[in-house]
């Protein structure tokens, strides 16, 4: 069984990402800007913001951050974005997710021009992944294609179950996967059979956000299983959407939790916004 280390992936992307930004600074880019706009109090909201501005500052991008309080009107929330959508030294926009409930995120999310989509969230960003044309992907999704890339997992004409359908996370990972010629099937939670289903994948995608639902007779032997899952057990314990100790003894590869496709959501993340970049000096 061959763990799939997504932090020292990450670690290496993040050099690589050095390196670009570096560059576009030398054509006369100036300083690659990621602006991330949050709403409200959500502690896991500042610790997700806290690791992207740091993760900035590793690779030379400049992060801005608009911090704005819970009660912030949608014109308030809209006019920002607006403004930042026009600034030519803000390359990406990020907003961060969830938002107070008082606010409609679509409207938000509208605001902000698929060039500088960052997260991949945009309408048209996942329609054009849809079409198979170079749209920008959502970071999770990319990240676990990265990841299968760099261990040479082979995707072209596998059969690959996708188990949830956000659009986050399940959706357009169901998209990049086909996009690669992937046979893929979506599973979520009114899926019947899903035990079967799942054994017969070669590559399985596990994004429901339940912990530990899959287990080891849900896995063929030799299977690739990638957990995007980020939950807490019983006592509290950090723990993914596979049982990881039961399904590690069926599995050719395993991602695990954390230290697998959480550092690759920030390294793609950094990357997509340094590819936002370098499109507008073209």
């Amino acid at each position: 069984m061959i763990l799939i280390d997504g932090k020292k992936t990450a670690a290496e992307i993040r050099a690589e990402l050095k390196e670009r930004a570096a560059a576009f600074e030398a054509r006369g880019g100036g300083k690659i800007g990621l602006a991330v706009v949050c709403i409200g109090d959500d502690p896991a909201s500042k610790v997700y913001i806290r690791n992207k501005v740091k993760a900035c500052e590793e690779v030379g991008i400049s992060s801005l951050v608009y911090a704005l309080p819970e009660e912030t009107a949608q014109a308030e929330a809209e006019t920002l974005l607006a403004s930042l959508a026009e600034n030519a030294a803000v390359h990406g926009i990020l907003l961060q997710l969830p938002l107070p409930a008082h606010l409609d995120t679509e409207r938000l999310l509208a605001k902000i021009p698929a060039k500088k989509d960052v997260d991949g969230f945009s309408a048209q960003n996942i329609g054009e992944i849809a079409l198979h044309r170079n749209g920008t992907a959502a970071c999770t999704p990319r990240g676990v294609m990265e990841l299968l890339r760099r261990y040479h997992v082979e995707i072209c004409g596998k059969h690959a179950v996708v188990v949830g359908r956000s659009n986050i996370v399940g959706r357009p990972m169901a998209l990049l996967l086909l996009n690669a010629d992937a046979t893929v099937t979506v599973c979520h939670s009114r899926t019947q059979g899903l035990k079967e289903i799942c054994a017969g994948a070669d590559i399985l995608v596990a994004a429901a956000g339940r912990p530990k639902l899959i287990t080891a007779d849900m896995v063929k032997e030799g299977a690739v299983v990638i957990d995007v899952g980020m939950n807490r057990d019983a006592n509290g314990k950090l723990c993914g959407d596979v049982d990881f100790e039961a399904v590690k003894e069926k599995a050719s590869m395993i991602t695990p939790v954390p230290g697998g496709v959480g550092p690759m959501t920030v390294a793609m993340l950094l990357s997509n916004t340094i590819d936002a970049a370098e499109r507008s000096l073209k």
